[in-house]
């Protein structure tokens, strides 16, 4: 399986943060906010990505993160000339794709919780079909929200509904088959003019091929689409480490401990952090 990370748009909610720098180059807490999404694709067996940006930005996501060797994987990057839908992303990263299933996930969006590892790498098996996430949220209205039947069989997803029928979103990360592609190319864009994940999604619902994981309460999804939420997120991530003394989306420890990189590799890449977060993956060697 191979991987995507959406890290393109405007962000204009977040305006005038994000008038001169992608968002998804912000900081959340310690880290950059792509190493969250990026470590969740490490965590699942992904080791080839392809991260598509903004004409303007790629560079600097190129500067940031280089070609992953130094993580034991390979980073790639294009450019997305202009945002017209997360569906599109398949498009754009067709030749990429090629003949394998692909993940994507969205460059804005963190995920924590028990079990996670094992929960991704088991959906990063799908052959056929596509494994999407659902969480339980306050505002559903915000989101692509699922419809189920008396069986609790999801029957529908609707993109950002004014009368929800559950509290069920379905959050950024998706696992789909190689049929993505011809399926992105068949949508039409909604009203919005972009080319809805809604609708790809629901093309798989009336195949009968979309399983929903359900992340439950010990587990945690955040978006950062907002003011409030990328402050949260950072409060979040900080109390965690805090109590724990673990890092959340720390990709050099990631790879670590998937196998990708060795103990020489993991104490050369602490060497260059001259910060608490270098000593952080020094500590590791010294306490195994």
């Amino acid at each position: 399986m191979k991987g995507i990370i959406l890290a393109g748009g405007k962000a204009t909610r977040l305006y005038p943060i994000t008038k001169g720098v992608c968002k998804q180059l912000l900081p959340i807490y310690d880290k950059p906010m792509i190493y969250y999404p990026l470590s969740v694709l490490m965590l699942a067996g992904i080791k080839d990505v392809l991260v598509i940006s903004t004409p303007q930005d790629t560079s600097r996501f190129k500067d940031l993160l280089g070609d992953g060797r130094s993580l034991g994987i390979k980073l790639t990057y294009t450019v997305q000339p202009k945002p017209q839908g997360i569906a599109q992303s398949f498009i754009i990263a067709e030749d990429f794709i090629g003949k394998d299933s692909v993940c994507l996930i969205l460059g804005d969006n963190i995920f924590y919780g028990y079990n996670l590892s094992e929960l991704l790498q088991q959906s990063a098996r799908i052959k056929d079909g596509a494994v999407i996430f659902g969480y339980y949220v306050r505002d559903p209205e915000r989101y692509g929200v699922l419809t189920f039947d008396k069986k609790c069989r999801v029957t529908a997803i609707t993109e950002k509904p004014k009368n929800p029928d559950s509290n069920w979103a379905v959050a950024g990360l998706y696992f789909y088959d190689n049929q993505v592609v011809k399926i992105a190319k068949g949508i039409k864009p909604s009203k919005r003019g972009e080319l809805e994940i809604t609708a790809v999604n629901n093309e798989y619902i009336k195949k009968g091929k979309l399983k929903a994981e359900f992340l439950g309460r010990g587990h945690a999804w955040l978006d950062t689409g907002t003011y409030g939420s990328l402050i949260d997120a950072s409060i979040f991530i900080k109390t965690i480490e805090d109590r724990q003394g673990l890092k959340i989306g720390c990709i050099e420890e990631v790879a670590y401990r998937m196998g990708y990189i060795d103990k020489k590799q993991l104490k050369l890449l602490a060497g260059a952090i001259p910060t608490s977060y270098g000593q952080y993956l020094k500590d590791l060697l010294k306490h195994e």
